[in-house]
């Protein structure tokens, strides 16, 4: 893993370890993709401000994020099928967060459970809820998080529907996967995938199977799923999962000043900025662009988190300078699991740490929690946001 000096050495990695409809599923966005691509390349238009002749010594990347201590201002976002991108791949995932000391959150359509990576890890984590029709599975999930210890519940508000994804269809990408000539054939190709998968502990969504009524099996689930989305999701769901779990909730898929303000007056303990990741409504705004202006609407009432485009130590400065608290990574970590396993993951915190390192050097800065709009020239991007 040391030979990878960047998250794209990885991301080349996994597509050569991958099968096509996993990896894609990790790499690609709705409609055009445009979303998608300017969520990466719109850190672009951000120039940072360099600072010289100051003491750079003893410089501190830890802070904390929704209660809990981080090393750097960096948590594991919600992925879903990171156990198809490896073997096992939400424990590893997991344990690579845990040993780097830095939150890790995992997805209601996982394929390990939650008592999977409960019991292979040490510290609480943050559990993903997508709000399902079915309230009675919605409790029963709710209460094993509790059961789990999970520190924080992200609730995430911008899946009511699916968005139109060209790269899954044309792959012939479903839940669960399909066996037929498309999809058996790039299993062939990726022998150490699939040998891999041959001694995982878990080969399907574990947090659904066995625990959502009638879904015992592959067959039972691809029905289940078809109807659960629920798009008559409102604001009032968010008191209620307060109520039912009693600790911090994340609310997550806010592009909106209006939404913001609505989450944060309905309880909202913080906030993520985010478009899915390019994956729900193509010709969104990227999150780094939107995110000054909800900084100026709540961030004197709620944590701010963002995620979408991070791809490097930089990235995330660059976030925390426009307001972020922190910033959630996903697909960096997609891609990690692809490319080596724990092992992978663990050699993308150890990119993004060692440029953030260098960069808030360069910056005159000693302790992370002192970057802001100083260290950032007023650009386009942040001038069109009122900065």
């Amino acid at each position: 893993m040391s030979a990878a000096l960047t998250i794209n050495d990885l991301r080349q990695r996994a597509r050569g370890r991958v099968p096509r409809m996993f990896f894609q599923y990790s790499d690609s966005g709705s409609w055009t993709e445009s979303t998608f691509r300017a969520n990466e390349s719109e850190f672009d238009e951000i120039r940072f401000r360099q600072r010289v002749a100051v003491d750079m010594r003893d410089r501190s990347l830890a802070t904390t994020l929704v209660g809990q201590p981080a090393a750097m201002p960096l948590a594991v976002g919600p992925a879903a099928i990171c156990g198809l991108q490896v073997a096992d791949g939400e424990i590893k995932a997991a344990r690579a967060a845990e040993k780097f000391g830095i939150p890790f959150s995992l997805s209601t359509m996982s394929i390990g459970s939650i008592e999977d990576v409960a019991e292979a890890t040490s510290k609480p984590f943050w559990f993903q809820l997508y709000m399902m029709r079915d309230k009675p599975f919605m409790e029963r999930l709710i209460d094993r998080a509790k059961a789990a210890r999970c520190s924080a519940l992200i609730m995430t508000m911008d899946l009511q529907i699916l968005g139109d994804r060209h790269a899954d269809v044309r792959n012939g990408l479903s839940a669960p996967p399909k066996f037929n000539l498309n999809s058996i054939s790039q299993i062939v190709t990726r022998p150490g995938w699939a040998f891999g998968m041959l001694g995982a502990k878990r080969r399907t969504f574990s947090n659904v199977v066995g625990h959502a009524q009638n879904v015992e099996d592959l067959g039972s689930l691809a029905s289940w799923i078809a109807g659960q989305f629920d798009q008559s999701l409102t604001w009032k769901e968010v008191g209620w999962v307060k109520d039912r779990f009693g600790g911090p909730v994340i609310v997550k898929g806010i592009l909106d000043t209006q939404d913001a303000q609505l989450a944060v007056s309905h309880g909202a303990d913080a906030i993520v900025v985010s478009n899915h990741g390019g994956r729900q409504l193509d010709g969104a705004p990227s999150s780094i662009r939107v995110l000054p202006e909800i900084v100026d609407a709540v961030g004197h009432k709620t944590e701010i988190l963002m995620d979408g485009g991070i791809r490097s130590g930089q990235h995330m400065l660059k976030a925390l300078a426009l307001g972020a608290k922190g910033v959630l990574l996903g697909r960096p970590v997609l891609y990690g699991l692809g490319a080596g396993g724990e092992a992978g993951v663990t050699r993308a915190f150890e990119i993004i740490r060692k440029e953030a390192d260098v960069t808030m050097a360069l910056l005159g800065e000693r302790d992370v929690r002192n970057i802001g709009p100083h260290n950032i020239y007023s650009n386009d991007l942040v001038r069109q946001q009122g900065h």
